[in-house]
């Protein structure tokens, strides 16, 4: 368990054989407190090609509970079309401000 937010991290290595499975890129942390959200740019391993596949993009919640960060819940943008179709519509909704 994560005490602080700089320890949180999604990479994640299988016990079994070793290979880290899912590997964090980047991580923007998005908002700080006793509820966390952080945005990771992530690489999942492929059993089929033994390689990293395609970058994507995880958005997970952590809440603070007796010291440590627990996950919550998450979000993972699949892909740059799927990524591109949300900037837009969130675009729409949220305008900038002048």
């Amino acid at each position: 368990m994560a005490e602080t937010i700089d320890e949180i991290t999604v990479n994640w290595k299988d016990e079994n054989d070793g290979i880290l499975k899912v590997k964090e890129v980047k991580k923007e942390v998005l908002t700080r407190g006793a509820w966390t959200t952080i945005m990771f740019l992530i690489q999942e391993w492929d059993n089929k090609t033994e390689d990293y596949g395609p970058e994507k993009i995880r958005i997970q919640r952590y809440q603070k509970r007796s010291g440590s960060y627990t996950p919550r819940s998450k979000f993972t943008i699949s892909n740059s079309k799927q990524a591109h179709q949300m900037i837009d519509i969130m675009t729409r909704w949220m305008p900038k401000e002048s």
